[in-house]
């Protein structure tokens, strides 16, 4: 659940020590592994499906196991929480170990806080979210926003017990919210009251029945899908397209709801609907980003498509989706070792960085850009696609294209010694700018593809693109159907044909801005680990510093000095000049207004 601060503290207080002697009570054969096989972690379960401790499921009612019984004031703190209880585990992180980074996406988390109360724990348990942490003191009663990424590290020797529960509140547990205290705000007199221990306590419990729904309600869906779209990150190209999916099925939802209701006679006609939604939704993944950093389409499928309608076709959820440690070698790509790709719009100095970066040890390149080996394969070529653009998303990488993709690649690779690669897999160093239009393909054919940004000055880049389409070196299509304009030159982007006619300024300055917002929106939809930056001004003015900045980020291996000045790249036209632009400054000039919100938003992703 989305919370308005990362931590907020309960004013409830527990006897820690009478609650760890009933947890040292536990058998070991007691505790089950974590479902989802993280190492180190282990639970309890208190309150499962049906009261079954074996059900790790979402989706029934939530009743007590056999072994909360065992638990006098255990039942207790539940009870004093005057909270309708979902399901609730003791929760258990050997020493050393951690709950990996991970948000709660599923539909039961989307309006359920999780309590936590410390029962063991140590200093050197540290609770991320956000951007803040903590170390929860045994005995506190915590909640906390499940919709920021998340993770525990326990750096002590000990293991940590948490009791952990899952609730959408009640009466009791609203009113002990109106006295919360926020992390880290001062508040005169606040203090969390102690509650021991008593003989005499109430130990009534409340439980949920409902947790789902067997046909959500139209009210409930538009509540949802209202929420998912307010958390796009702004200014998204392909946003406004599915509102428009997610609204005239959302009207068609609630037709068929007016019809049925939730009768079972109306299940099939609801699956269908809810099917074709989902397949028209496809063409979304990998292009919309939410604010924390999430894939929408990923969120949308786990919150809300699997929760919608309770059928046969429905899937069991048992646990939080969490990425795989990225260091795990197990179910990795066997041949290409987090591949680096360096995308900017063109005249950027990527020749440079590249040429530098490729003389890392261990590192393979195909020895230069790579349009040929891509444009190769016949359906990748603009031709193919009506000269639309150089853009290809991921609906273009199918199987036989992805393969023969990673074969030219494979059949390519020289490391810096010009030699071929003897081991897989490898670390593969590209770059070509039309790759800046490719961010979602390539991320398709290359699972584990990282991806470097760099960044440079806008006027010093349309006065290079100026000066390369002037040099006639820079030819990609000269024969361009539809085009009057001079030869086409570097890289296609969408809407080209709207630009014959204009002065050449205009052109480059539409080309630097349809790159630089498509390529920003793909990055933006990435995982943030998998997106690196590197800025041009920092490459030329301390070469060793920004390069061992970047090997570092990406875990390339330098053993080579660098000079004080880098030599030119093979591409350069004219000596590197910070104040060359001048020669071009009042076409530049003419331009700059228009680029305005896009090399803002460039100048602040590259200061990220």
């Amino acid at each position: 659940m989305r919370l308005q601060f990362p931590f907020i503290q309960l004013p409830l207080r527990f006897d820690a020590a009478a609650l760890a002697a009933e947890v040292a009570a536990i058998d070991e054969s007691e505790w089950r592994p974590h479902p989802q096989g993280f190492p180190g972690n282990s639970a309890l379960p208190l309150v499962a499906v049906d009261g079954d401790p074996d059900n790790d499921g979402l989706i029934g009612p939530m009743r007590p196991t056999p072994l909360l019984e065992r638990f006098s004031y255990l039942r207790q703190v539940l009870s004093t929480l005057g909270a309708v209880l979902g399901r609730t585990r003791l929760m258990r992180l050997s020493g050393h170990a951690e709950v990996t980074p991970h948000i709660d996406q599923a539909y039961y988390w989307a309006e359920r806080m999780r309590v936590h109360v410390p029962i063991v724990t140590q200093p050197g348990v540290r609770f991320h979210c956000g951007d803040d942490e903590i170390n929860m003191a045994a005995g506190e009663c915590w909640i906390f926003d499940t919709w920021r990424l998340h993770r525990v590290l326990n750096q002590g020797d000990e293991v940590r017990i948490h009791l952990v529960a899952d609730t959408v509140g009640g009466e009791g547990f609203w009113e002990h919210m109106t006295r919360s205290r926020p992390y880290r705000m001062n508040m005169p007199g606040w203090n969390a009251g102690l509650v021991a221990p008593l003989a005499e306590a109430s130990r009534e419990l409340q439980f949920e029945s409902v947790n789902s729904p067997a046909v959500m309600s139209p009210w409930e869906l538009h509540s949802h899908l209202t929420f998912l779209f307010g958390e796009l990150t702004p200014q998204q190209a392909a946003a406004a397209e599915a509102q428009q999916f997610s609204m005239r099925f959302m009207r068609r939802w609630q037709a068929l709801w007016s019809r049925y209701g939730e009768a079972a006679d109306g299940r099939a006609a609801f699956r269908r609907l809810l099917d074709g939604y989902a397949a028209e939704m496809q063409r979304f993944r990998g292009r919309l980003t939410l604010r924390n950093d999430l894939d929408f389409h990923r969120v949308l499928s786990v919150m809300l498509l699997g929760s919608m309608l309770i059928d046969e076709a429905t899937p069991v959820v048992t646990g939080e989706p969490r990425d795989a440690p990225t260091r795990v070698r197990s179910g990795r790509d066997a041949e290409f070792d987090r591949p680096v790709f360096i995308v900017s719009p063109p005249r950027s100095g990527s020749t440079l960085l590249f040429e530098t970066l490729s003389q890392a040890a261990g590192v393979y390149t195909i020895g230069d850009e790579s349009h040929g080996l891509i444009e190769g394969i016949g359906v990748l070529h603009p031709s193919a696609r009506g000269f639309a653009s150089n853009r290809l998303d991921a609906a273009a990488a199918g199987s036989d294209v992805v393969k023969e993709l990673r074969a030219r690649f494979r059949d390519a690779l020289r490391d810096r010694d010009d030699l071929p690669p003897t081991a897989w897999p490898l670390r593969l160093l590209e770059k070509t700018p039309k790759n800046s239009l490719r961010i979602p393909f390539l991320a398709k054919a290359f699972p584990e593809a990282q991806f470097i940004y760099l960044h440079r000055d806008v006027r010093q880049v349309l006065a290079s693109m100026i000066e390369a389409w002037n040099s006639g070196g820079f030819r990609t299509y000269p024969q361009l159907p539809e085009w009057s304009g001079p030869p086409w030159s570097l890289l296609l982007t969408p809407g080209w044909r709207e630009l014959d006619g204009k002065p050449l300024h205009e052109i480059v300055a539409a080309q630097w801005r349809a790159v630089t917002q498509i390529l920003l929106d793909d990055l933006a939809a990435l995982p943030r680990e998998r997106v690196h930056v590197a800025r041009y001004d920092a490459l030329t003015a301390d070469p060793a510093a920004e390069i061992a900045r970047l090997c570092t980020a990406v875990d390339f291996a330098w053993d080579r000095p660098l000079e004080s000045a880098l030599p030119l790249a093979r591409y350069t036209v004219s000596a590197p000049d910070a104040e060359k632009w001048r020669h071009f400054e009042p076409e530049i000039e003419t331009v700059l207004a228009e680029l305005r919100e896009t090399r803002t938003r460039a100048d602040a992703f590259a200061a990220r």
